[in-house]
Formats: C-alpha cells, structure tokens, sequence
C-alpha cells in the first residue's frame, strides 16, 4: 500500500496494454485510478472530476503530452508525471518546462513509477496540508477521512457509499457522471445506483425527493451543499 492512501490519480496513454497495466499496478497500491486514451478524454474527465496527480503519456495521436500539459496548466495545479519513449533532454526540458512534475522514460520499472508518484505527492501536499469539509442539511462530511457526522453523531457509511459521497463531496455542485463513478467503485451502473439508494435513505428526509444527492438525468450524480469549508489538518 502507498503511504497516500484515498489518491485519485488519471492514466492517459492509447496504448491499451500499458494503459490496463498501469492501472492493475497502482490500483495494487492502493490509489484509485481512472483511465483515458487520448487527451480529449482525458480533459473530459478533468471537467468531472478532480484528480491529485496525472500520469501523462507524451507520444499520443493528435494532441500529444505536451500539449495537455500545457491545456492543464492553463487553470490548474494538478501535479503531472510525463510518461514516454522518448528520453533526450530536450524533451525532458520541455516537460518540465510546460510544467510537469517529473519525467519518467519507458520501459520503466513498476516501483520506480511508485517511488516518483509519492515523492510527487509528497511535495504537494505537505504537512498541515487543509482538508475540506462540507456541510448539508444535518450532516457534516469530511472528505480528508469519510467521516460522517449528523448532530454530532458518527453515521456509519460502506466502503462504497464513502467512495461515491467523497467523488460528490469534491466536486459540491458539479454533476459526477455514472461512468466515473463506476470507474471509482470497481462496479456497473446499476450497483453505483443501488449505492445511491441507501445513501439517500441515510441522508436524505424522503429519499423519493432527494435534496442533497440529486440525479442528473442522463448524466450522473450531484451534491448540494450548504457550506463548504477548511479545516487545518
């Protein structure tokens, strides 16, 4: 297990086989991942969802490496290790120069890759780093550890109904789509639904007419909130 556990981390590479690979490994790890093939999926993903690191192919059809990193960097801060078969330092310059974290040349060997990541995230997230916390309705959800928390009292929440409050709870507001939901719960559609089901009925007064957890038609899942704030951890 990594020693940064509940890290959400996006693979894109188009190659299927190191793709899978990456994730079965890492997953083994212990991060919870989500995969693209290019980068248009990726930035798909990115617009859902947040992500506390990117492991980022550089050789792509159409919009490379490169590129996105630069896309990425555009408005965000999220920390980007580069991925390719290409190993002159120029390339390495620039990576690094659009803004990635680190650079990482195939083949590579599966602990290395490890090694890299938590020493990424190490560096950003440092000690005393703020947890965010979101309030709705009577409850109080930490998202830093899945505590739930009605009138001060501990709810008791399932492995999956932690792991979908905690994609909703990081993006109150936003709509979270079922398939990145499913790529989070290692399950189908209809068992993220059945998670949602009690989740509701934990969570909501009529469960028929949900406030909080509200179903986007066609889409996916969203969190309304009433606050949301930091807590120095």
């Amino acid at each position: 297990m990594t020693e940064l556990t509940d890290t959400h981390i996006l693979v894109v590479d188009d190659d299927d086989r190191i793709r899978e690979l990456i994730k079965r490994f890492l997953a083994q790890r212990g991060f919870r991942i989500t995969t693209a093939a290019d980068a248009s999926r990726a930035q798909a993903k990115m617009r859902s969802m947040d992500f506390d690191l990117i492991v980022l192919d550089v050789m792509m059809p159409g919009m490379d490496g490169f590129e996105l990193t630069g896309k990425v960097r555009e408005n965000r801060e999220t920390p980007i290790l580069l991925l390719t078969a290409r190993g002159e330092a120029e390339d390495r310059i620039r990576g690094l120069s659009l803004g990635a974290d680190d650079y990482l040349s195939k083949p590579f060997e599966p602990e290395e890759l490890v090694l890299r990541i938590n020493n990424i995230l190490r560096r950003a997230r440092p000690a005393g780093t703020e947890h965010k916390k979101v309030r709705f309705g009577r409850f109080q959800f930490d998202i830093s550890n899945g505590s739930l928390i009605e009138n001060g009292a501990p709810v008791r929440l399932t492995g999956g109904e932690e792991t979908l409050l905690k994609a909703l709870a990081r993006e109150v507001g936003q709509t979270v789509s079922r398939y990145d939901l499913c790529e989070l719960t290692g399950g189908g559609e209809r068992a993220v639904d059945v998670q949602m089901t009690r989740l509701r009925r934990k969570l909501e007064a009529d469960p028929r007419q949900p406030v909080h957890l509200q179903t986007i038609r066609g889409e996916g899942y969203k969190l309304i909130a009433d606050a949301i704030f930091e807590d120095q951890g």
